[in-house]
């Protein structure tokens, strides 16, 4: 020991020596390997090894338990909380819609605690990235349901571009996104939780901005009086005013614009459907995961479905299993998304009622991310353009997101899986692009992701409301890209309904299931 102490002194003193793994060397000499020591905190390395080994095989065939020490889990025994036996309202659906329709489910009920709201997801535990995944991701927190990882990585809401805007031909549309905008604005008044940090959706007003060619300029002219009628703030841009306010667009073909100056923009999709599961949960909303199967009973000989639970029941299947768990519940809202037709179709209930199938389809969509340092600058709006092709800024550092939908449906990709196709983006993305803005003629891609929208085939527009025959069954599927920026509006709405049998914050009855069964459409023009 005194000899030790006397090279650390001389080491102090010299600033020659040092030490390193048990052992000296000159100062800036190469590296060695640590001298293993014979003990560690007096026991012996071996045992210490061997005892860790055993803690591991101890944990690996424990049962795991809530808050308990095992981790083996036996073969068919689901992840996660069980679903309970009963329900006032199953929700299936856990994306930002369904979790819209939960908060607003306990903001608005009469006595708190008063009703038993369930959410089920379909799937929040997937870890992975989607098949065909470029390296780069959008950015995602991690979000723990008990030791659970929740990621919703094929989740349609964190895999959409985050817009919102007021940019739509319909007045239900327009101010479905003008209530929407007002939510967000004052977001922690609303989803905040006592003692939890503010939220941050990141929001970036940077607009709008939609080009048209002559043979569309009348129609887009006549939606800006429209969405100006309904009180948003929209600017009708020439060619000559269009280049003066974005020089790095070349305008050729371009006969009118349309700029959104409030309200309009990005943020991040995540934070806004973290934030609604977190405060629906704090005011009492259940959660569980699993596919919710709905089936329908006949009562007196006819289908009816007035608060009555055996006209329309749930069970969830249970994640990795062949279990489900039947859940006795008085009301049921499909927010499934691009899979809303899909469970009432494996219900039986278009056919029992003598209805056409529900017109919602997944339909996949791949959104690209690349970088051009000669790219438009900080005032660059999420841009549209004649044919169709967007994109937007991503951050300040010249990266930018963007895409095109299919304009035939001969052109729609499979939606069996969320594989990447990159030569989509090479044939029919980028040349539209770099016409468009000369300077990404010199871009580089660094990655790419695909997502899902509930494409409403019919005409492209949300189904909101009450079943036409079974009053405890409502929809609220079929935006077609639109369910982020409206789901905080459609979200109110059902729960209007549920609650109060009618709607009060906004009117939204043209959207509801009778016209699909009288064959009028609402068709909408500003579908991105």
């Amino acid at each position: 020991r005194e000899s030790r102490g006397s090279w650390r002194r001389i080491s102090e003193r010299n600033g020659g020596l040092r030490e390193s793994g048990g052992g000296w060397r000159p100062r800036g000499a190469a590296s060695c390997a640590p001298r293993p020591d014979s003990t560690r905190l007096g026991v012996p390395t071996d045992l210490g090894q061997g005892l860790g080994r055993l803690v591991q095989t101890l944990k690996d065939q424990l049962p795991a338990s809530e808050g308990g020490w095992g981790r083996w889990r036996p073969p068919g025994l689901p992840p996660g909380p069980r679903p309970p036996d009963e329900a006032d309202i199953v929700v299936v659906g856990g994306g930002v819609v369904g979790w819209s329709v939960a908060f607003w489910l306990k903001a608005l009920e009469n006595r708190r605690h008063g009703m038993r709201v369930l959410v089920v997801e379909r799937d929040p535990t997937v870890r992975h990235p989607p098949s065909g995944a470029g390296p780069w991701e959008p950015p995602r927190p991690p979000l723990y349901w008990g030791s659970l990882l929740l990621q919703y990585s094929q989740a349609s809401t964190v895999l959409s571009v985050g817009g919102i805007r007021q940019q739509f031909s319909l007045p239900e549309n327009i101010q479905m996104s003008r209530f929407s905008a007002s939510f967000l604005r004052n977001i922690n008044d609303h989803l905040g939780v006592l003692n939890e940090p503010p939220i941050d959706i990141q929001f970036q007003p940077s607009g709008y901005l939609f080009l048209a060619p002559p043979e569309r300029a009348a129609g887009l002219e006549a939606s800006v009086q429209l969405q100006r009628e309904e009180g948003a703030q929209v600017a009708l841009l020439s060619p000559t005013q269009l280049k003066a306010k974005f020089p790095w667009i070349d305008t050729e073909g371009v006969a009118v614009a349309s700029y959104g100056l409030q309200d309009e923009g990005w943020f991040d999709p995540w934070t806004l459907l973290q934030a609604f599961r977190h405060k629906a949960m704090s005011l009492g909303a259940l959660s569980c995961a699993g596919e919710c199967a709905c089936q329908s009973s006949r009562h007196r000989g006819v289908l009816t479905g007035v608060l009555d639970p055996s006209s329309v029941s749930s069970q969830v299947h249970m994640p990795d299993s062949r279990e489900y768990q039947p859940v006795a519940c008085a009301i049921v809202v499909n927010a499934a998304g691009a899979w809303a037709g899909e469970l009432l179709g494996a219900a039986g209930l278009p056919g029992q009622l003598g209805q056409p199938p529900l017109p919602i389809q997944p339909r996949k969509r791949y959104v690209f991310s690349w970088h051009c340092p000669d790219g438009p600058g900080f005032s660059c709006p999420l841009l549209v353009d004649t044919t169709g092709a967007y994109f937007r800024r991503d951050g300040i550092a010249g990266n930018y997101l963007g895409g095109l939908s299919p304009t035939e449906v001969s052109t729609e990709p499979d939606p069996g899986d969320l594989s990447v196709d990159h030569d989509f983006f090479q044939e029919q993305v980028w040349p539209r692009l770099a016409r468009r803005i000369p300077a990404f003629a010199s871009l580089r891609l660094c990655g790419s992701w695909a997502g899902y929208y509930d494409y409403n085939t019919f005409d492209q527009n949300g189904v909101l409301g009450p079943h036409p025959k079974l009053d405890n069954l409502f929809l609220a599927a079929g935006f077609s890209g639109h369910g982020l920026q409206h789901a905080p509006a459609a979200g109110r709405a059902v729960a209007e309904l549920v609650l109060r049998g009618h709607y009060e914050s906004l009117d939204l009855r043209r959207l509801g299931w009778q016209r699909l069964e009288e064959g009028t459409r609402l068709d909408e023009g500003g579908v991105v």
